[in-house]
């Protein structure tokens, strides 16, 4: 009944704590700032655990080795790989595309490859990261910074 991999355990685990942080929290501004300008409280997806600096440092130079080819360093989906592909690699700048993905599909996209939530067989998966989900916690992380 309860999902036994490593990836699993560590997602129920974040879904515990990112719930329990989100209703704790409430919806107050954070300490030096206004209701005006402070963002409503966001948990963190079930799959997406809190990058430390380790982990933002593999993932930095994951992406530069492996995905930066084809999304491009500025994430738009331009890369010098992308030209040869169709479909075209994922603009990350694009809002609709970050509004329409939860941080949960674009961590088994990275893991799993396009194919596994029906998207492109081109973006390849990377098996290497399913037992480091902080890494792939940074990578969403990353990923989501193109689109602000």
């Amino acid at each position: 009944m309860f999902p036994t991999s490593p990836i699993n355990r560590a997602l129920l685990i974040t879904l515990a704590a990112a719930t329990l942080a989100f209703t704790s929290a409430g919806s107050q501004p954070k300490e030096g700032a206004s209701a005006a300008t402070s963002e409503p409280l966001r948990p963190l997806s079930a799959g997406v655990t809190p990058a430390s600096p380790e982990a933002r440092d593999a993932a930095n130079s994951i992406f530069a080795e492996r995905c930066a080819v084809y999304h491009g360093d500025d994430g738009g989906g331009a890369g010098p790989g992308a030209a040869n592909l169709n479909p075209k690699p994922q603009n990350f700048r694009s809002h609709k595309w970050q509004k329409s993905m939860s941080d949960d599909q674009i961590a088994k996209i990275i893991v799993n490859g396009g194919s596994s939530v029906g998207l492109s067989a081109s973006m390849a998966a990377n098996p290497d990261l399913e037992g480091q989900p902080d890494v792939v916690a940074a990578l969403v992380e990353r990923v989501r910074k193109f689109g602000k």
